[in-house]
């Protein structure tokens, strides 16, 4: 007999929300790492590059708990509001904060950390106002390859090392390359979810008008 969904709205204390809070908690150890990598730095380059390394570690443990506390919470059928609110919430921090750091220090274009972090914006809004109007919106397949593939080219970036994955590829050019990519996706996929929430839309207020019809006539 399948297990039915653990749908508690107080339940807090469970394995994927820990590991969604030990990624929030990690979020600030990362940015304090890179901060002491800044180019006008005091600290002796090869401390900078031990701190941008494990600044691109942190962040691929956080990045794999975000995988694991999906598959966990899909694996035991766990369901609950804290976790379906926090999950999300913890992905945007990691990510728009990283990429507001690394243009800060200068390894990111100021356009390419634009262009994402309003579309993460601009997501949130639609999501809230699909959830204000009561629809459901999957998660298209586009967003889910943009958010792996950014997570992906981060870590090289923050690592910041001239060695190369391939004899023409250096790290951080692999990792910019995987960001532009990222971006590309997310507009797609803003655009697939825009479309399918205003079909949803209209579907759904035309079946109020139906309903609201209905009840006039057996009034």
């Amino acid at each position: 007999m399948e297990k039915p969904p653990e749908t508690d709205d107080l339940q807090i204390d469970n394995l994927p929300n820990r590991l969604t809070t030990f990624r929030i908690a990690l979020i600030p150890v990362v940015m304090i790492l890179l901060y002491f990598t800044h180019p006008n730095s005091k600290l002796a380059e090869s401390t900078q590059s031990i701190l941008g390394w494990t600044a691109a570690w942190i962040f691929a443990l956080a990045a794999i708990t975000d995988f694991f506390d999906g598959y966990i919470a899909r694996r035991r059928n766990i369901v609950t509001v804290f976790g379906s609110f926090l999950d999300p919430i913890a992905d945007k921090f990691l990510t728009v904060s990283s990429l507001i750091m690394l243009q800060y220090l200068e390894r990111l274009h100021a356009f390419i950390v634009i262009v994402l972090v309003l579309r993460e914006m601009y997501m949130t809004s639609l999501r809230l106002l699909a959830t204000n109007e009561g629809i459901a919106v999957p998660v298209n397949q586009l967003g889910k390859w943009k958010t792996a593939t950014m997570m992906v080219g981060i870590p090289f970036i923050m690592a910041n090392e001239s060695w190369s994955l391939l004899p023409w590829l250096p790290l951080p050019e692999f990792g910019h390359a995987l960001v532009y990519i990222a971006a590309i996706l997310s507009l797609g996929s803003a655009i697939i979810y825009t479309l399918s929430m205003i079909q949803k839309l209209k579907a759904d207020r035309a079946l109020k008008r139906k309903q609201r019809k209905l009840q006039k006539q057996n009034i």
